[in-house]
């Protein structure tokens, strides 16, 4: 009778430690999955996060003293580009970097870099030249981002009021 009780107590031990890793494998693999859920939602609001500094610039239109701010905020951005274009220079001068956004483009080559941009940003609080910016000017905002969804640049082109 000793060794069936004994061999009992060995049978029970053992499926209560089968039991065990079971739960515990079980845990681990929902616990996989909801921190694979949680990886993927930081990732999107990591995303929003990194361009919600733009989203004030997405097709609105902000005066001319929001445009020298955004000309000074992102003077120093790697590979990012700022077009101006006034009343008195319709082609426009960009600062920063310059961007390909017109002319026959492939999707690939919209908004990629050309070159860096020698204009200088103190130009645009000269009222004598034309790149001066209005401070209480309109200015129609867009932004522009290549293939890869990343903000490359912003273009501000000066609204004209009618005589």
């Amino acid at each position: 009778m000793n060794n069936a009780s004994s061999a009992l107590k060995v049978a029970a031990g053992i499926f209560l430690t089968i039991a065990l890793i079971t739960i515990v494998v079980i845990l681990f693999v929902s616990a996989q999955e909801a921190t694979k859920t949680a990886q993927n939602n930081f990732s999107d609001i990591q995303t929003e996060l990194s361009q919600a500094s733009f989203t004030v610039y997405d097709d609105t239109t902000v005066s001319g003293s929001q445009v020298t701010n955004a000309l000074r905020k992102f003077k120093d951005r790697v590979e990012f580009g700022i077009q101006v274009k006034t009343g008195k220079n319709a082609a426009g001068e960009w600062y920063g970097d310059m961007l390909r956004i017109t002319g026959t483009l492939t999707n690939e080559q919209y908004g990629s870099v050309i070159g860096a941009s020698g204009a200088n940003i103190s130009n645009t609080w000269n009222e004598k030249l034309d790149e001066y910016v209005n401070p209480s000017g309109k200015f129609k905002a867009k932004v522009i981002k290549d293939n890869s969804n990343v903000v490359r640049g912003l273009v501000f082109t000066q609204t004209t009021v009618s005589p």
